[in-house]
């Protein structure tokens, strides 16, 4: 009987563990040395930009070391269309999108910048 009280108390723990995991969503870590004005995603090899992400942050930016939640995009293949405050605007190819998953983008993957 015991055991069974201990298991029971186990598996609640974990359930409310996972349970606190799920919903979080897809994110955006930017780990580039700017703040990002302006974050649009296209599916792969496409320049079907979609809404700009960075409404979605409370100061519409999201500086270097934030996260930044992305909605409406299904997980799947993406390019990104990075903007900055100083008008510099940069291409981030295939970006992989999981459900409930973290993606970043640093410096590295940066192509195509104009300004």
């Amino acid at each position: 009987m015991r055991w069974t009280l201990v298991l029971i108390a186990l598996l609640a723990v974990a359930g409310e563990a996972a349970a606190q995991g799920k919903g979080k969503g897809i994110r955006l870590w930017n780990l580039t040395t700017e703040t990002i004005s302006g974050f649009q995603l296209s599916p792969a090899g496409k320049t079907d930009w979609g809404p700009n992400q960075t409404l979605n942050d409370k100061d519409k930016e999201v500086d270097h070391d934030e996260r930044l939640r992305i909605t409406g995009v299904e997980p799947g293949r993406y390019d990104a269309k990075v903007s900055y405050p100083n008008a510099r605007q940069c291409i981030v190819r295939d970006i992989e999108i999981r459900a409930d998953a973290v993606f970043s983008i640093a410096d590295k993957d940066l192509k195509d910048c104009t300004k």
